[in-house]
């Protein structure tokens, strides 16, 4: 694991934070990538990795502050972000290699997530960072099913 933060974890207030997280967030706002349109490529990659790992749903998710904004979301309809304390994609850039959860509903973790708790039920989580050529990590492409 890489060096990160878990105050106020304990109670499960709080997603991890990573020691560079000012930089970290830095980095992705200098994209220029959050809260925009749709791009074919990346939907085309979120498409096949669904495909690929035979998962209804696959995410391109960006992990900013306080939230984890979807820039692309193949098999998700209507859901653009969830909260960052709640979120799979923030527990993910703290680890290093493949995050996977196997039961979400019986992971306390994960049980406030939206995704989780409603509609579309998510149980299964499987995720890998996205780094920066710096190596700051600023997201996920995962599956959910």
């Amino acid at each position: 694991m890489r060096g990160f933060n878990l105050a106020g974890r304990q109670q499960g207030m709080a997603a991890p934070t990573l020691d560079d997280e000012d930089a970290r967030l830095g980095a992705l706002r200098a994209l220029q990538v959050l809260d925009t349109q749709p791009e074919t490529a990346l939907d085309q990659l979120t498409r096949l990795t669904a495909r690929i790992c035979g998962a209804p749903i696959a995410l391109i998710a960006l992990v900013d502050a306080d939230r984890v904004w979807f820039k692309s979301a193949h098999g998700l309809e209507g859901i653009r972000e969830v909260p960052r304390d709640a979120s799979f994609c923030a527990a993910t850039i703290v680890e290093d290699g493949v995050t996977e959860v196997e039961d979400a509903w019986a992971d306390r973790r994960f049980a406030a997530n939206p995704l989780v708790a409603g509609v579309p039920g998510v149980r299964f989580f499987a995720g890998a960072a996205l780094r920066l050529r710096g190596g700051h990590r600023i997201g996920t492409l995962c599956v959910l099913g």
